[in-house]
């Protein structure tokens, strides 16, 4: 019986989402230890990552950035699309020195899902 309920507890954390707002939320939660999407929520590891595409690179007023992110903002650097599949496809790539520890989503189906569910208030 405990080997049946191994199996179904293993089948539901490794299911497929079934729509792609599921599909990017399911991508969004580890990232959730460190940041969130609610303006309100502030005082974790990571910026707050309301409003995060149009918003000036190093813009949470309330985060302290690394200097690489703290030279992208002074340089006027701004989120869109385009800059956020590339730092998610290789953080340390776009920012050198970077503090967060990510290795970056391979995988561009999955980084352009992301991107979604991080543009589009609707899709959450």
């Amino acid at each position: 019986m405990r080997f049946f309920a191994g199996l179904l507890l293993l089948a539901v954390l490794t299911a497929a989402p079934a729509t792609a707002e599921e599909s990017g939320a399911h991508l969004f939660a580890p990232c959730r230890a460190c940041h969130s999407l609610d303006p309100a929520e502030r005082g974790l590891p990571g910026p707050n990552l309301a409003g995060l595409i149009g918003r000036r690179i190093g813009g949470d007023t309330a985060f302290d950035y690394s200097p690489v992110l703290r030279r992208a903002r002074d340089d006027g650097l701004h989120w869109d699309a385009r800059r956020l599949d590339a730092f998610l496809a290789d953080p340390a790539e776009i920012f050198p020195g970077l503090w967060m520890s990510m290795r970056g989503i391979e995988d561009a189906a999955q980084r352009q899902e992301l991107v979604r569910f991080l543009t589009d208030p609707a899709s959450r």
